[in-house]
């Protein structure tokens, strides 16, 4: 039984006086009235436990601000934006000169009902976190797939700078082929400068080191003619590349929020256009130090620029054997090229000796050097320079016995 049910019950029932039973209980006389003036008004109802919260909260935010908070989430939600507490205190901050804590928004938003619980994740603290110094220290580039309003997928390129998460590129294509990076590669740098090192993940488009000596692709090669560093993530751990994997998810949910849905690559490619000057210029960026934009981040600190390096020669070894057509086949900057032996060679083992445009074909066996030539990278083939047909016998020397 409750002491204010022992109380009421020494009073009302037993007959004592309040003064009495004050005493008995060791309760304040002003409690002991309190709740027989409330039993006789409530009757049962008094027994119950009351809240200890105050009527009135001083320190309560006003019904507009809160107004604005549950406006802002729906505004952004609405363009496919993030609309975390923290985005909308800065969007207080920037656009309605309020300072209104985190942990108030996000208490605000739960009230609402406009905070949905999510599954159990894999804890911050147990990612290796890391981030470049200085903007242009590292660009992270990939792309992703795109269904378009027609039926028929797109691919969209992707850089970004580590440092300031600022996009770099985004452009649109059908699909991505190892020519286009290197095309928009070189618009970037253009633009911005060259990096001093890029990461990207093991697509054949970005690097061709696994596949087994294929030489560089044209990307690759790019790279080590401006003195880049190129780093590519260990195979299955996407989250080496995360911060380009992070902006797909942003494009995305964005895209997805259009009224309209892109049917063309050129209509893909205005949107990306618009999505890339509100997400550098317009959108705050939680990760960034004060939710600072990532153009106000990218332009704070003096840029990154390749390391001084000497002429990088590609040099490779590879082991082959002539074709039936008298040939053999080599890949220089992602190019295929056929480069002449002659059919009196055809089935025989080589070596190749590639030192960028300089190649030595050497008969595996005898050790022979077979050609000697220096790579047009302008032909697919490489022709020998003598006539067709069987090589001309040497004349017979005159019997002088």
């Amino acid at each position: 039984m409750s002491k204010a049910r022992l109380v009421i019950t020494a009073v009302v029932v037993e007959g004592r006086s309040p003064v009495e039973v004050a005493r008995s209980y060791g309760v304040a006389r002003s409690w002991v009235y309190e709740l027989v003036s409330r039993y006789r008004a409530e009757g049962d109802t008094a027994f119950e436990p009351r809240s200890r919260r105050p009527k009135r909260s001083p320190r309560a935010l006003p019904e507009a601000t809160i107004d604005l908070i549950v406006g802002w989430r729906k505004h952004l939600e609405g363009e496919g934006l993030d609309a975390g507490p923290d985005t909308i205190r800065w969007h207080l901050r920037q656009h309605d000169g309020l300072e209104v804590s985190r942990a108030s928004i996000a208490r605000y938003l739960t009230r609402r009902g406009l905070v949905s619980a999510q599954p159990a994740k894999r804890p911050k603290a147990s990612y290796v976190r890391f981030a470049a110094e200085l903007p242009n220290e590292c660009w992270q580039a990939d792309f992703t797939h795109y269904r378009l309003a027609n039926g028929s997928d797109a691919e969209i390129l992707c850089f970004v700078d580590d440092h300031s998460r600022y996009a770099i590129s985004l452009t649109a294509h059908q699909p991505v082929t190892g020519p286009t990076v290197v095309d928009v590669f070189r618009r970037a740098v253009a633009r911005h400068g060259p990096p001093a090192s890029t990461l990207t993940d093991n697509g054949m488009v970005f690097t061709t080191r696994l596949s087994g000596g294929r030489g560089r692709n044209g990307f690759e090669s790019e790279l080590a003619r401006l003195g880049v560093n190129q780093k590519n993530s260990a195979p299955g751990h996407p989250t080496t590349c995360g911060k380009v994997e992070r902006l797909h998810q942003t494009l995305k949910r964005w895209l997805a929020a259009r009224p309209d849905q892109p049917a063309t690559t050129a209509e893909l490619q205005a949107l990306l256009d618009h999505f890339v000057e509100h997400y550098n210029q317009h959108r705050p960026h939680r990760s960034l130090p004060s939710q600072a934009t990532p153009a106000v981040a990218y332009r704070a600190r003096p840029k990154a620029t390749p390391t001084s390096h000497e002429p990088d020669t590609h040099c490779r070894v590879r082991h082959d054997r002539v074709d039936d057509s008298g040939s053999v086949t080599l890949r220089h900057n992602g190019r295929l090229h056929h480069i002449g032996i002659g059919r009196t060679h055809a089935r025989t083992p080589i070596i190749l000796l590639v030192a960028d445009l300089d190649i030595r074909v050497i008969h595996a066996t005898t050790g022979e050097l077979l050609r000697h030539l220096t790579l047009d990278t302008t032909r697919d083939y490489q022709a020998t320079g003598r006539p067709p047909g069987p090589p001309p016998r040497k004349p017979q020397q005159p019997d002088t016995q």
